[in-house]
């Protein structure tokens, strides 16, 4: 079996493989342990090195903690990621110690604030006690490797935060819905890649609303779409382990499509946009 390829997590980054595990799916959920770990196992089984998650998500960094708390040598060859939604330098610290007591790991390998949405916020994180102040702390005291952004909202929102922030990634959405809209895909993710952050691809299957297997659209041809752009990976939350090999498999055998192939995916979902689009703020 070939092994899935890996790619620099930005300029200067460690080697991450062009698919991760999504914090989303099953990890999004309490008290399904059993089935959690499954999913992590074969993640690790398969390869994947890159794994998502957020204090936002349930039980997804518990699920973790009970992985890597029983195997320290496998959370050594990971990429391990979460979030703070938190808007304050003192709340995002408290996210932080909290996120890594229950991953039990000793640092984060990239910690993101969380869900970017207006000007307001941006000015709310950057200002005097916001929590940009705390993730710039947390980068300089090596506590997490590196910091990023996430947003699905307003494309216009993570551009200026990318260009005014000192942070090394930024999370958004790629799928042929974004292809239709622009924004995302054609202005934020190739201005992030030329300023050296790394790219990491969500949404991608629309959260399984954008799958119709009538029309031969699987997930392998939604992440496929995904990589194709100037993203460094793309994240899938899953929801069994058949789905995890459906991943490994698409970053296995990853071939970029034609610009050609991508309008003709985006042509069919252009009729149903309005609906589709249901994570953007005013869409």
């Amino acid at each position: 079996m070939t092994t899935i390829e890996k790619v620099p997590f930005g300029q200067d980054g460690p080697p991450v493989t062009r698919v991760g595990l999504g914090g989303e799916g099953a990890l999004r959920t309490w008290g399904a342990d059993a089935d959690a770990r499954a999913l992590i196992h074969h993640s690790l089984d398969l390869g994947i090195t890159y794994f998502d998650s957020a204090r936002a998500y349930a039980g997804s960094e518990g699920y973790y903690g009970s992985v890597w708390g029983q195997n320290t040598e496998a959370r050594l060859g990971i990429f391990q990621t979460s979030k703070s939604a938190s808007r304050s330098r003192d709340g995002a610290l408290r996210d932080l110690e909290k996120t890594l007591e229950t991953i039990q790991s000793e640092d984060l390998d990239l910690w993101q604030i969380h869900d970017l949405r207006t000007h307001a916020d941006l000015r709310t994180i950057e200002g005097n006690g916001g929590a940009l102040q705390g993730f710039i702390e947390a980068k300089e005291a090596g506590t997490v490797g590196r910091i990023g952004i996430t947003g699905h909202h307003d494309p216009d929102v993570l551009l200026l935060a990318l260009r005014e922030w000192p942070v090394d990634s930024v999370l958004l959405p790629v799928n042929p819905v974004e292809g239709v809209l622009g924004g995302f895909t054609d202005r934020v993710a190739p201005e992030a890649k030329e300023r050296g952050l790394a790219v990491i691809a969500m949404k991608v299957l629309g959260a399984g609303h954008y799958l119709s297997h009538e029309g031969g659209i699987d997930a392998g041809i939604l992440i496929r779409y995904a990589l194709s752009h100037d993203v460094t990976l793309a994240v899938v939350g899953c929801s069994t382990p058949g789905e995890v090999s459906d991943l490994a498999e698409a970053g296995r055998d990853f071939i970029p499509m034609s610009l050609e192939e991508r309008r003709e995916l985006e042509d069919v979902y252009r009729p149903h946009v309005g609906e589709l689009a249901y994570y953007r703020g005013g869409q």
